[in-house]
């Protein structure tokens, strides 16, 4: 898979990235008069609707004194802490928010192994101009559940070229106060002495670094000096609490790669005799047998690199040997991915990252590279032998639906693997990062005895998908359609379950857009990328199934599409060509006129020939189903093209539009007319999204949902009564960063809705007043017939935990309403639930429904999760009752 750009608009920028940057103007504040709006609060419970992964994943590290201690970085989605219990990771920098949405981006991850529960984060995700704020070091006490933060005095590239070096960031084994962090962009090497909390410029160190990907880039993006690399201390240098006297710094210059301290980072020296010609990627030092590898590439990465070496330094005598696997001639790939076994120091791994085809290739050796082997072989071309055996059916989509030719394989062991570890407490476990997921194994040590260890994905819990668009459908079993960066996109008829495919038929790289059609929901368009291809394809059974539709001349991109809301005709304003549109499944496409090329266009959910379209402040309607468009005379609305705007269910022409910049008009604006005037809301600064989901109870209008600033707070807002008060229904610890691509409710399920990150992936939230204003409760319920009940712990810490917890109906007759109750053995509390509505009285916990789930067909099955105390132990409950019946537990 190759990871493609998806920048945003103004910045007319190409440069192989994750996906895109928010626009700059649109993260900054603006001064307002007092509100016209209230503000309460809500309890909301947030989850990720389940990809798991999506992204790459550049960084792991494991804490070098505490069993099951490890930490994982992504580019552009945050920073995760490993649960051991669960098998899974949890998020920790959720707490991100708008203003500094590029603190998202993490280059380093360093883990304190004097003192466990400190853990710190080097964050920014862009050294030019894509990225308005300064990078920043993050400290932790608690193991990344609070932050505290060091601001720099320059930028730090969490997605920018040469990401998969490292780790940049280190913590000093012996005087853990001590920490260093290599800078990009010619800035050096910096130090602090207090444990993160201030930091400063190592000025003696000699170099600053030279290599740049590509010098011709304007943008600043491929042009940006890698710099320093990576830091290394030997541990084995120093006693007790003293500064480790013996560091080693690895620098993005090709002639002079490494660079050592023997005094403490007092004086530093180029060591003598190292290889030259190509970049060290990764410095791991074996300090029992006295030995520091090397992994070389000729390239930054992380998808560049075709020639690579291994070197081995001794450190004692000063030794250099090259103990590559193969041949320098037979290399087409660059070195990255290293380990060091810190049971058995002598077993050293290493990974081709920048192997796309066949597949990326890892080699082992165990004795320190004195020979090697690997992971798969030729037997005779294209034939390949395996030591591993892959198991994704915990992500099935990592096949990608594909069916390639020998040597490929399908699912592929990996690509841009420049993260591999070795947990140093168990040899057996072995984790990776690719471009699309991590895979680990737990059963390593089968590589060495003959037999073939498994390959699975362990990531659970590590959403990176960068979300583009979102659809909810009334009706049909998509819950949730997505267009996603990278992956294209999927469709949910389970959020809490990893959706099996994503959009094939075609699999565009990066879905653009999506819409379905109001009244016949089984009918879905999507737009996005492909390097060859078409790009705009049509559904017609709510999105499980795809076929491609032709593209008019000159399409270079997804862009956006509409269908009508009937299904009838489509209206497709893609890249590189003018609007178009078309009736049936576009097989032939029309161009529109009275519309400018690189319009925003959407349908009106009532009238199927009426279609909208935005462009530079001003509105467009089409009456003839997209054949011609007329501006609207309408006015103060936004002059840029940062506008998202939708039009109601149910009613023509009564449209909502949301954008802006600090430095123009910018909120939220409505019209009842078609379009042809608009109303800015009062109160509500700074608006990017906008979307409806189910009215509440008593209310008569659809509920709103936004990504703005209200009230002079930055959240995300809903509103019950067309727009008069708003409620902001995050909070603090849940801001994702950047959520200005989409966000919809639920037109099924009250106070639910869906929100774009960027690298955090489909954030849902379930409020708890799930009723808006009822409680949600309905009757109580008196089931019948059999049931069975599965209950999960999912995550468990220090005096509290969260369960998982499915219900299913094993009878003949349907349920109009349900009541589970049990006892805990513990004394376990339940703090908060979601999906549904919980009491306690001492041991006994009752559990009811809400409103919207509480219909159960036979067969069928629900489910609910909560929060809980407990202390000393957390047994899970044997029985279960529906009310006065015993549940089978499986």
């Amino acid at each position: 898979m190759r990871r493609t750009p998806v920048l945003a608009a103004v910045l007319g920028l190409a440069a192989g990235l994750l996906a895109g940057t928010p626009p700059a103007l649109a993260a900054r504040a603006v001064e307002k008069a007092a509100p016209a709006v209230s503000i309460a609060a809500d309890t909301y419970t947030w989850k990720n609707a389940r990809v798991d992964g999506g992204g790459f994943v550049p960084g792991i590290v494991f804490n070098r004194s505490e069993k099951n201690l490890a930490y994982a970085r992504t580019d552009i989605g945050g920073a995760y802490r490993w649960q051991e219990a669960s098998k899974s990771w949890t998020p920790l920098l959720d707490s991100v928010g708008w203003d500094r949405w590029g603190h998202t981006g993490v280059v380093s991850l360093a883990s304190d192994s004097v003192a466990p529960s400190k853990v710190y984060a080097a964050v920014g995700t862009y050294t030019n101009s894509w990225d308005p704020g300064n990078g920043a070091v993050l400290r932790s006490s608690d193991r990344g559940a609070t932050w505290l933060k060091a601001d720099l005095p320059f930028k730090l590239g969490g997605n920018m070229p040469g990401r998969g070096m490292g780790e940049r960031l280190a913590v000093d084994p012996h005087k853990n106060s001590v920490l260093y962090l290599g800078a990009p962009s010619g800035k050096g090497l910096w130090r602090s002495t207090d444990s993160g909390a201030s930091w400063s410029q190592v000025t003696n160190f000699p170099n600053v670094g030279t290599y740049v990907q590509d010098a011709t880039d304007t943008s600043g993006y491929a042009s940006d000096n890698q710099g320093i690399a990576w830091v290394t201390f030997d541990e084995s240098s120093s006693t007790g609490t003293d500064a480790t006297k013996t560091l080693y710094v690895g620098v993005a210059d090709k002639d002079n790669a490494v660079y050592r301290s023997t005094d403490a980072g007092a004086t530093w020296s180029r060591i003598a005799g190292q290889p030259t010609g190509y970049l060290a990627h990764k410095g791991v030092l074996d300090a029992t047998n006295g030995y520091l590898y090397l992994a070389y590439s000729d390239k930054g990465g992380p998808y560049d690199g075709g020639k690579g070496r291994i070197w081995r330094y001794t450190t004692a005598t000063g030794a250099w040997t090259d103990i590559s696997p193969i041949a320098e001639a037979d290399t087409y790939y660059g070195f990255s991915g290293l380990t060091v076994d810190r049971q058995k120091p002598g077993t050293v791994m290493a990974t081709a990252y920048s192997s796309w085809w066949p597949d990326t290739q890892i080699f082992r050796s165990t004795d320190s590279g004195g020979t090697w082997t690997k992971a798969w072989d030729y037997t005779s071309y294209p034939d390949r032998s395996n030591r591993f055996t892959m198991d994704v059916s915990s992500s099935p989509w990592l096949t990608w639906g594909a069916n390639p030719s020998p040597p490929e394989q399908t699912p592929k062991l990996g690509w841009m693997t420049e993260a591999l570890e070795i947990d140093p407490f168990n040899s057996a476990r072995m984790m990776y990062g690719t471009g699309a997921t991590i895979y680990g194994t737990e059963n390593l040590g089968q590589w060495d005895s003959g037999g073939k260890f498994t390959v699975k994905p362990m990531v659970r819990g590590l959403e990176e998908t960068a979300v583009n668009d979102l659809a909810a459908p009334p009706s049909g079993g998509a819950q949730l359609l997505s267009a996603l960066g990278d992956i294209g996109g999927f469709r949910h008829t389970d959020l809490t379950e990893v959706p099996s495919m994503m959009f094939t038929s075609p699999n565009f790289t990066t879905t653009t857009s999506l819409d379905f059609a109001e009244s016949d929901p089984g009918i879905v368009v999507r737009s996005g990328n492909l390097d060859s291809g078409p790009h705009v394809a049509f559904s017609t059974d709510n999105g499980a199934n795809w076929f491609a539709g032709t593209d008019p001349s000159g399409v270079s991109g997804g862009g956006t599409v509409a269908a009508a809301s009937d299904g009838s005709r489509f209206v497709w304003s893609p890249e590189g060509a003018g609007v178009h549109h078309t009736t049936g499944f576009g097989t032939s496409w029309s161009a529109s006129s009275g519309i400018p090329a690189g319009a925003v266009v959407e349908s009106d959910r009532s009238d199927p020939k009426t279609f909208y379209g935005f462009k530079s402040g001003t509105f467009y309607v089409s009456s003839d189903g997209g054949a011609t468009f007329t501006a609207s005379a309408a006015t103060g609305l936004p002059s840029g093209d940062s506008v998202r705007f939708k039009a109601l269910p149910g009613t023509k022409g009564d449209v909502w539009l949301a954008g802006g910049a600090s430095d123009g008009a910018y909120g939220l604006w409505h019209s009842t007319d078609p379009g042809a005037t608009f109303t800015k809301l009062p109160g509500v600064e700074q608006a990017d999204t906008i979307g409806f989901g189910k009215a509440a109870t008593g209310a008569s209008y659809r509920t709103l949902y936004t990504s703005a600033k209200i009230g002079g707070v930055r959240g995300i807002f809903r509103s019950t009564d067309k727009g008069a008060t708003w409620t902001r229904i995050n909070d603090d610890a849940h801001q994702w960063g950047w959520t200005g691509a989409a966000i919809t409710g639920d037109p099924r399920v009250y106070g639910r809705v869906y929100v774009s990150t960027n690298g955090r992936g489909v954030i849902y939230g379930d409020s708890s007043d799930a009723g808006g204003g009822d409680g949600g409760g309905g009757t109580d319920p008196t089931p019948a017939g059999a049931c069975a009940v599965t209950y999960k712990i999912t995550n468990q810490w220090s005096g509290g935990f969260q369960a998982d917890v499915r219900l299913t109906n094993t009878g003949t007759a349907a349920w109009t309403g349900w009541s589970l109750g049990w006892s805990f053995a513990d004394g376990q509390r339940v703090t908060q639930a979601w999906n549904a509505e919980p009491a306690q009285s001492g041991a006994a916990v009752t559990t009811k429904n809400v409103s919207w789930n509480a219909n159960v067909a036979a067969g069928s099955s629900v489910g609910f999760g909560f929060t809980g105390s407990w202390s000393g132990s957390n047994s899970k409950p044997t029985a279960f009752r529906l009310g006065d019946q015993s549940c089978s537990v499986t």
